[in-house]
């Protein structure tokens, strides 16, 4: 299923999710902290999972970074930063996950642009008490959160 695949790329871990007929339900943790503890060259690898990258990107992750210069290595690791951002950030996550879906249905329906009205609607879990009370309507069977 594809939200588990991008939680393995991204530094987000699902906790639960469920799939209604016309949307779904998710309820994940973002870790930051994983996130800033991955090298470059992860993050660059992470990255090119989702999309090619720049050319100065493909480089860097093959044999041809030996020959590349100091102002290249500065803009990849800057390029990296911007990825690293990006790779625990539940927007582009949720960006990402609804991108196929949403292309999907616009070729069955032989048109463009926007697929839902927004990208997702989320409510922050404050503490352990809010997620044990998500997770256990989600064990009773509730749609509802």
């Amino acid at each position: 299923m594809r939200i588990k695949e991008l939680a393995h790329i991204f530094a987000i871990d699902v906790a639960v999710y469920a799939v209604m007929s016309n949307h779904y339900h998710v309820v994940v943790h973002v870790d930051s902290t994983r996130a800033q503890q991955w090298s470059t060259e992860e993050v660059l690898q992470r990255w090119t999972q989702l999309f090619t990258g720049p050319l100065l990107v493909q480089r860097y992750l093959s044999q041809a970074r030996a020959a590349m210069g100091d102002s290249e290595l500065e803009k990849v690791h800057e390029l990296a930063e911007t990825f690293r951002a990006r790779l625990f950030d539940l927007s582009w996550y949720m960006r990402v996950l609804n991108e196929s879906p949403a292309r999907q249905a616009n070729a069955e329906d032989d048109c463009t642009g926007r697929f839902c009205e927004g990208r997702f609607k989320s409510q922050a879990l404050l503490d352990e008490q809010a997620l044990l009370a998500v997770l256990a309507r989600y064990a009773r069977g509730e749609q509802s959160v």
